[in-house]
């Protein structure tokens, strides 16, 4: 199948090397000169686990170009990928969207063979049969349903992981304008899923709906856990991992996301759940439960910060591993380690910080006494505290050899239990934000360890 992907950024850039690397011939579409150019000469466009082997690749299937009617021209199937930014009000703008609908229907007018358009990008709930349709039809003098075709068709992915993320979904969600719409659609990806996934049809504000719910629902799961967290400092011999490996023992729960430790972060989980409560509010619906969730969310970062500073020395240094929002990525936005390392700089500390991958992304972001450390180990050994705020599977090698000092002790935070605590509580103070002050008895371990939940 010849397919188009309007949009060549996090998302966009994976989705056209993963349908070249399926079989079907892409044809990339950007504004940005440089992604175009990269797709071109077999080079990834954006930074993302995997891209830049599987476009090299799959070259031989995969062009690129600035003219988006000749490349809907050109396709069966077309894709929208572009960003749709927070407005004032917290909902997302479809300007992209709609600059797109321009284009693409210049290109449906100049064709008499039937088309499918599909939208990706996360819209509000009505968006896309309101705003998007209207506009293809206008911009094309054709019908929809008759002479085109348009699906609603988000993906559920996490940036570092997006290609296997693309390759084995759980579900793949289809909004449809007709039958021969969503079935195209579904075939299309009967052939790309590794997974074999439940596929969703339906009509479009309900899979808008669903797609901005499934992540508000997980940002509820991530903040349950964080206050459950908090609970279990208070309450001698208390351990969040040992409660939450159970509670993920029940079906109706589930262990994925429920994990006391830091917030979540950035460019989905956090607009999303202040674009559902928005749109609540906005049709006379209480957004209590999203409002809370947003209000655990951003509590997380005062509460780590206060700890570090409570424990540093005057004139010490604070070391901060991780700025990415999450490992393997370079993604900075809403990154809980990059506003934890601000808000002690702006504090006036000392801080040494050091990330794997975003660096050069969380430069421009920090100001004030703040060191750029070449490696772990070195951010660890400048550091009078230091704090794990980002799971990088790097940092576990932080060792005792790292933090032992020939006077004093090192304080050690670690919020993601990366560390041995023995090895570390030999030369160091180690503290476990989201864990109580007891160990654990033996069996309450083993009864968790033997729940394998989802």
């Amino acid at each position: 199948m010849k397919l188009a992907v309007v949009g060549l950024g996090k998302l966009g850039g994976p989705m056209a090397a993963v349908m070249a690397h399926k079989g079907h011939a892409v044809i990339g579409v950007d504004v940005n000169p440089a992604y175009v150019t990269a797709l071109q000469q077999g080079r990834a466009p954006v930074t993302e686990t995997g891209l830049e082997e599987m476009v090299a690749a799959n070259r031989a299937r995969l062009s690129a170009t600035l003219d988006c009617e000749q490349a809907v021209l050109e396709s069966d199937v077309t894709f929208i990928i572009v960003p749709t930014p927070s407005g004032d009000d917290g909902m997302f703008s479809l300007r992209y969207v709609l600059s797109a609908a321009e284009k693409i229907g210049g290109a449906l007018r100049k064709t008499k063979e039937w088309r499918l358009i599909a939208l990706c990008s996360t819209v509000m709930p009505g968006s896309t049969g309101s705003r998007l349709l209207p506009a293809l039809e206008a911009h094309s003098g054709k019908k929809c349903g008759a002479d085109f075709g348009l699906c609603y068709n988000p993906e559920f992915i996490a940036l570092g992981s997006v290609i296997r993320d693309m390759l084995n979904p759980d579900m793949i969600l289809i909004g449809e304008s007709d039958e021969r719409s969503g079935a195209l659609l579904e075939s299309l990806y009967r052939g790309v899923c590794e997974s074999n996934p439940r596929i969703q049809r339906m009509n479009f504000v309900n899979a808008e709906l669903t797609k901005i719910s499934v992540n508000t629902f997980v940002t509820t799961k991530i903040s349950y856990a964080n206050m459950l967290a908090q609970i279990c400092e208070t309450l001698p011999g208390a351990d969040v991992d040992v409660v939450t490996g159970a509670l993920g023992c029940d079906s109706r729960i589930g262990r994925k996301y429920l994990k006391g430790a830091l917030g979540y972060g950035g460019p989905c989980f956090p607009r999303d759940n202040i674009a559902f409560s928005a749109m609540a509010r906005k049709n006379g619906v209480p957004a209590v439960l999203a409002e809370a969730t947003d209000r655990v969310n951003r509590r997380q970062i005062p509460r780590v910060a206060e700890a570090i500073l409570s424990r540093l020395p005057q004139g010490g240094t604070a070391g901060i591993l991780g700025l990415s929002y999450k490992p393997d990525t370079d993604v900075v936005e809403e990154s809980q380690g990059l506003a934890i390392a601000r808000r002690l700089a702006a504090a006036g500390a000392r801080v040494a910080v050091y990330d794997p991958a975003a660096m050069d992304n969380a430069k421009p972001l920090l100001a004030g006494n703040v060191v750029f450390a070449a490696s772990a180990s070195e951010c660890a050994r400048q550091a009078d505290v230091l704090a794990i705020t980002t799971p990088w599977e790097e940092f576990r090698r932080v060792g005792a050899a790292d933090l032992e000092r020939p006077e004093g002790r090192v304080a050690v935070v670690d919020c993601w239990r990366l560390l041995d605590k023995a090895a570390i509580s030999a030369v160091a103070d180690y503290t476990v934000l989201g864990l109580g002050a007891g160990k654990p008895p033996k069996h309450e371990e083993a009864v968790a360890a033997e729940c394998d939940g989802d």
